[in-house]
């Protein structure tokens, strides 16, 4: 089956089976490996993207299901050779360390900042629920969320 779809702006097309999972196109046909798997069964967050605006797990999602649809992988973050505020805070707080669960998180970050530009520590965890880390113990990223959020971030 060939869909045609929209990643980090550009619009794209791929051959696949309608139900091979689109964490696989991103990865293997696309080569856009900054999308992860983790769990491989929508637990962990490690393989979020944005799809038409929602954070989805894209080992849950069908190729098909990406028909027509704007998808933003962690690579589309970063706007040209300047990095988001949210990936600048990962960087400037440590909020990143092995790496696997980094793009989910961010990409759950920029989503949630999308949403609620200025949340609580409490809004920060509920929005980054959905996203499991076994390096630093969630403090560090929830710090990154709150400096990506401070006035003047994304001039950095």
């Amino acid at each position: 089956m060939t869909i045609r779809f929209f990643i980090n702006g550009t619009e794209t097309t791929v051959e696949g089976h309608p139900m091979e999972r689109l964490l696989d196109v991103l990865r293997h046909q696309l080569r856009l490996t900054g999308t992860k798997e983790g769990c491989g069964e929508g637990e962990c967050g490690a393989c979020a993207v944005l799809m038409d605006g929602r954070l989805v797990n894209s080992c849950l999602v069908p190729l098909a299901h990406a028909s027509g649809a704007a998808i933003t992988t962690i690579e589309g973050v970063a706007d040209s050779d300047r990095l988001h505020a949210v990936q600048e805070a990962f960087i400037a707080c440590g909020g990143a360390q092995c790496g696997i669960c980094t793009p989910g998180m961010v990409l759950a970050a920029v989503s949630l900042l999308g949403r609620t530009p200025a949340p609580s520590l409490e809004q920060i965890r509920t929005g980054l629920a959905g996203n499991l880390c076994r390096c630093t113990g969630y403090m560090r990223i929830f710090e990154a969320v709150m400096d990506a959020c401070r006035p003047g971030a994304e001039a950095r």
